[in-house]
């Protein structure tokens, strides 16, 4: 039983490892392309007043945020790496948990990928642009953490925790069950008891007359 539990926890972890490979590889060739098509280029617009595509090299976080604090946010991605790489190898390999592992792959992926950029670039090549709503210009590996980690707080705040509630709610009514066997075997054994003692009563008068 254990080699299997063990055997399951790495084909689930080999699966992991092949997905964050996947959007890895995805998110280094979309900058590539960025780098050669776009920049030093006008913005490429896909929906006019909605979405362009837009060469720009962050030296911040997501979405611009903190800029020029390259050292500050290379130690915060590896502390935050390291701990979802540990969550990842000690998460449990029951098939509920495996969208688990796929979400925090796609994440691991993401943070990876703008991680590799500022170690090799100094900065972090984004090019989508969403016009529409002005919203800082963004990348593939952002895409992969947030919507990773949005769908990993769905699972857990609603899937995970219905989950949990019937599970609680079954085990509360093993409970009940259990508990009125056992009243029902204490009444039953009290009445046997008061039977017995009834019939001890009679055949002690019976033998006094």
């Amino acid at each position: 039983m254990n080699k299997e539990k063990k055997s399951s926890r790495v084909v689930m972890l080999i699966i992991d490892a092949l997905i964050a490979a996947v959007l890895l590889v995805l998110d280094q060739f979309t900058k590539h392309l960025a780098v050669v098509h776009l920049k030093n280029q006008p913005a490429y617009v896909i929906i006019d007043g909605v979405l362009e595509l837009q060469y720009l090299e962050n030296r911040g976080s997501a979405f611009g945020m903190l800029q020029n604090q390259k050292v500050f946010i290379l130690f915060v991605g590896i502390v935050f790496l390291a701990v979802l790489l540990f969550f990842l190898f000690k998460l449990p390999e029951q098939k509920k948990f495996r969208i688990v592992h796929v979400l925090l792959a796609v994440i691991v992926a993401g943070g990876i990928g703008n991680m590799i950029d500022r170690v090799r670039l100094g900065h972090v090549i984004d090019f989508l642009y969403f016009r529409l709503i002005n919203f800082p210009i963004f990348n593939f590996a952002d895409c992969c953490v947030v919507i990773g980690a949005l769908l990993l707080l769905i699972f857990f705040f609603f899937i995970y925790n219905e989950d949990k509630n019937g599970l609680d709610k079954k085990a509360g009514r093993r409970d009940k069950a259990a508990l009125e066997s056992a009243e029902s075997a204490a009444a039953e054994e009290t009445r046997d008891a008061g039977a017995t003692d009834i019939g001890a009563g009679e055949g002690k008068d019976g033998s006094e007359a």
